[in-house]
């Protein structure tokens, strides 16, 4: 119980409003890109900041023979599909070529190569949640791949970043894009939470549970639930909706099996009951600060996060019951 007061007393504790913050409140350690949704992230010393989110992340969905997005929540399986791109893929500026390839593994299965180069055909009523338009087809050989891993048809679409736009929540982030994402271009997690959590549960999770884009250290638990204006390596990101999670922080994304934790801890200090006592409740847990990032909305270059840079809190809310959700 000491455990548990001692973490509610960091979900409860204040914030104060606003200011500009003369020193940084916390590091990126790790910066986290998931070209194909749902499979396995890549871990990255740097990423290019696009109008939809980093470059690359959720480029990529699995759909079925309905043209439904495949995930985790549904096929756990795909928490072991590995994906690779070119080192420099991450440099602002690069553009593939004949050569450069989304290498593709899995358990029991050959290397799948797709080219980042091809011209695909156009695929349409190809729907990821609320959003249904076409996409692009990454052709038959990546659906036999698909298809024989997962045991059901499938295939492997790219956004058609150049006919279609997915926008987020308006009532949350007006103007604001993204690609496959569940909801926002950009979610962000401290490592003072995860080890919040981690000292209650009876064997602890990795970061990959929660699949968060930038990883964060030097702040207390919890601190990005207040988080509303930041800036990192001069670019403002606002924090505009506490992240509720789905079934995947339940899978073990080694062996792509689910169980009943952490949700079961995460409903005793990260409820909305718990957080948000005073608000519409739904059931739901948080865990993470969805981001957008202002300065993705116009041109330009030089906007590339990377691992070490400082995170100054601009504005933030008083407490998490404060905070979107």
């Amino acid at each position: 119980m000491e455990k548990v007061s001692s973490i509610l007393g960091s979900v409860f504790g204040g914030g104060g409003g606003g200011g500009v913050a003369a020193e940084p409140s916390a590091t990126i350690t790790s910066i986290f890109i998931y070209p194909i949704k749902s499979c396995r992230g890549i871990s990255v010393s740097q990423a290019p900041i696009t109008s939809t989110g980093f470059r690359w992340d959720r480029q990529w969905v699995v759909v079925n023979d309905k043209g439904r997005a495949r995930t985790q929540r549904v096929e756990p399986k795909l928490a072991l599909v590995e994906v690779e791109l070119p080192t420099e893929a991450f440099n602002e500026g690069w553009e593939p070529t004949d050569t450069s390839y989304l290498v593709i593994r899995a358990p029991g299965m050959e290397v799948l190569k797709v080219s980042l180069s091809k011209t695909c055909e156009i695929i349409n009523d190809i729907t990821v949640w609320e959003w249904s338009g076409s996409a692009l087809d990454e052709g038959a050989e990546a659906s036999e791949w698909f298809s024989t891993y997962l045991g059901k048809s499938c295939r492997l679409v790219r956004f058609n970043a150049a006919s279609e736009s997915r926008a987020v929540d308006p009532e949350y982030a007006r103007g604001y894009r993204t690609m496959f994402s569940d909801e926002y271009p950009f979610m962000l997690l401290s490592q003072g939470s995860l080890n919040a959590l981690n000292e209650l549960l009876e064997e602890p999770v990795p970061i990959n549970r929660f699949r968060p884009n930038i990883l964060v250290d030097g702040c207390d638990p919890f601190s990005e639930d207040l988080w509303t204006e930041i800036k990192i390596n001069k670019t403002i990101f606002h924090g505009v909706k506490l992240c509720a999670r789905c079934k995947v922080p339940t899978i073990n994304q080694e062996n792509g099996i689910s169980g009943p934790e952490p949700t079961e801890t995460l409903m005793k200090i990260r409820s909305d009951q718990v957080i948000r006592p005073t608000k519409k409740q739904g059931g739901k847990v948080y865990f993470g600060q969805n981001l957008v990032c202002r300065d993705s909305l116009s041109e330009g270059k030089g906007k590339v996060l990377q691992v070490g840079d400082p995170i100054y809190v601009f504005k933030k809310v008083s407490s998490a019951a404060d905070a979107r959700a």
